[in-house]
């Protein structure tokens, strides 16, 4: 099982998250690109330090929207999402080789993330600019989404991601964050759902429901104070129950 989680989202003297504790602890990360968070000083600090602890470099792909931190939907065209696409792959590549590293893989972020699950416009600009960049580049999602279904289609490696601290809804999708219940914060029951997930591949519904999943990596959220320390949980439980962590990428 690959543990992904979204990092280097820092920029100018706004600092967000420890980067340098969650990196130890994941075998992916997903790297902010300069236009939702991060700057050219953060990108080259993760990659760099990614690079030495060999975690896989993703190219985390969001909105041009700061101020929002890429959690507001933008209406863009098809040619305004394919270059800000192109842009962002560019920029986190060169970074990532002037340390040594690489970009193996592509992430969406926030709104776009969202936007791609069902949206077939926004989600085929951004897999035409992957293919135009890279035909190879693997693409992590969620499972069943547009964005997944596009990149199949065009050739590119697919992976399923999977979140043990949020609520799932019947029919296989999370829990809107308006509503009650759509983020778990018990370390201990998000470390037993991450273990179920990874050895039985199920996880439980809101509603009791049991739900297959197919998910080759595994989202270490970041939103609660205690997120390293539960990321720390999570992973030494899945260690303790013989799972394999590697990266899919």
């Amino acid at each position: 099982m690959d543990l992904n989680a979204g990092l280097g989202a820092s920029f100018g003297t706004w600092a967000m998250g420890d980067d340098a504790a969650m990196l130890p602890l994941v075998t992916s990360a997903s790297v902010a690109c300069g236009v939702h968070a991060g700057d050219p000083v953060t990108m080259l600090d993760t990659c760099r330090a990614a690079y030495e602890l060999d975690v896989r470099v993703g190219a985390h792909i969001g909105y041009p929207d700061l101020p929002g931190f890429g959690l507001r939907f933008l209406d863009m065209s098809f040619d305004d999402l394919f270059g800000s696409v192109l842009y962002q792959l560019g920029a986190l590549d060169g970074v990532a080789h002037a340390v040594g590293a690489s970009v193996d893989y592509v992430q969406m972020h926030g709104a776009l993330y969202d936007r791609t699950v069902n949206d077939a416009e926004h989600a085929s600009a951004v897999i035409a600019a992957i293919q135009a960049y890279d035909p190879g580049l693997p693409v992590l999602g969620f499972p069943g989404s547009e964005l997944l279904a596009l990149a199949a289609d065009a050739g590119h490696p697919v992976f399923a991601e999977a979140f043990a601290d949020r609520g799932y809804l019947p029919d296989g999708t999370l829990v809107p964050r308006s509503q009650e219940g759509s983020v778990l914060y018990d370390a201990g029951q998000i470390a037993e759902r991450a273990v179920r997930l990874a050895v039985k591949g199920e996880i439980e519904a809101v509603d009791g429901t049991v739900l297959r999943l197919e998910a080759q990596s595994l989202r270490l959220g970041g939103e609660a104070p205690d997120s390293i320390a539960t990321a720390g949980v999570v992973r030494t439980a899945l260690e303790q129950a013989g799972v394999e962590l590697e990266s899919f990428a």
